[in-house]
């Protein structure tokens, strides 16, 4: 079992279902520091290095919140142009840079297997926010975290759900380690929902009916929703050889407020990696969905930043020293309410 402390978080394939259940234990601890009825300086005086080599907005400011919560200071470098790798210098001498100044590391970069290649130089721990179409296991985590919360509101477990995974699945790292996670438990019945050119790669459907899960592949949205959770998935255009290519199937596999009451159960619960495109042209997850109660996408917004909180506390050691350090909040805010 993995024990956290030291240690880099690159891949799922690095969790067991005793090392998420741990995750999960110490996540749900983060709560009341999340919702501002108390606050720690546990992590004071520690400075993560937020590396987001590729565009983000959620995941880097939520690294950076998860460590601010913690009691600790963040350091950013957004950007490619913005860094010196434009310069030529290495992942690895950058590595070794970055290891002088900072205690942690969360790193983003386009390209897959990058993240892992930085952290063999890096001395302090590197949590991975996503290498490229490779692996985005804290965005797995969250997925899973939020999956439990919300099945448990119907009485139900992630043990013998149907799960529909909708859209880019070829492209989208977020549904590649979601699979992965999900082949820890038992019973889950897939149903992988996306176009002939985007269904998802024969190394993830390998893994999940080898570990013994039902999968059905299927190319239409009709009829092939009436699932415990639906998670819609954004059509990853950057990840295209051309924006023309990817024009072809934006749009296609829209779920409205219409189409949720035609084809899915009246409790399924609908989740998106986030960003969702609300361009016509696209709109996944159509805005007449902000109302119902069973749109989890901000929910698991929420989730993440107590993943994110406990990977930090985890890897530096500080699981149990959290509350230690605990203080009150001095100031109003309607987290406390939430």
């Amino acid at each position: 079992m993995l024990s956290f402390q030291g240690e880099h978080i690159l891949s799922v394939n690095q969790l067991d279902r005793d090392c998420i259940e741990r995750i999960f234990a110490v996540a749900k601890k983060m709560e009341p520091y999340a919702k501002k009825q108390k606050q720690t300086t546990v992590l004071e005086g520690a400075i993560l290095a937020n590396l987001f080599f590729e565009p983000s907005t959620r995941t880097r400011v939520s690294f950076g919140t998860a460590f601010n919560l913690l009691g600790g200071g963040v350091r950013e470098t957004t950007g490619m142009q913005s860094s010196a790798l434009a310069k030529g210098e290495s992942l690895y001498d950058t590595a070794r840079v970055i290891s002088a100044y900072a205690d942690a590391v969360a790193m983003r970069h386009p390209d897959a297997g990058s993240v892992s290649e930085f952290s063999e130089g890096c001395t302090v721990p590197v949590i991975n926010g996503g290498d490229g179409p490779n692996e985005h296991p804290t965005q797995a985590l969250l997925d899973l975290l939020t999956i439990e919360r919300e099945l448990n509101r119907f009485e139900q477990s992630i043990d013998g759900m149907h799960i529909a995974l909708v859209g880019d699945l070829k492209y989208g790292r977020t549904v590649h380690s979601l699979s992965k996670l999900l082949c820890h438990y038992k019973n889950v019945k897939f149903s992988m929902v996306a176009p002939d050119g985007l269904q998802m790669p024969t190394s993830i459907l390998d893994a999940v009916e080898n570990a013994g899960h039902k999968i059905q592949l299927v190319n239409k949205m009709e009829g092939n929703l009436a699932a415990d959770i639906v998670y819609q998935t954004r059509i990853q255009e950057e990840r295209f050889p051309s924006q023309e290519e990817a024009n072809k199937y934006r749009g296609g596999f829209r779920i409205s407020q219409s189409i949720y009451n035609a084809h899915c159960k009246p409790n399924s619960v609908l989740m998106h990696p986030l960003p969702r495109d609300s361009r016509l042209e696209a709109n996944e997850l159509d805005n007449d969905l902000n109302s119902n109660d069973n749109l989890a996408i901000f929910r698991q917004v929420q989730n993440g930043v107590l993943i994110r909180m406990a990977l930090f506390a985890l890897t530096l050691g500080v699981e149990n020293k959290v509350e230690q350090y605990e203080v009150d909040v001095p100031w109003f805010s309607r987290k406390r309410d939430s």
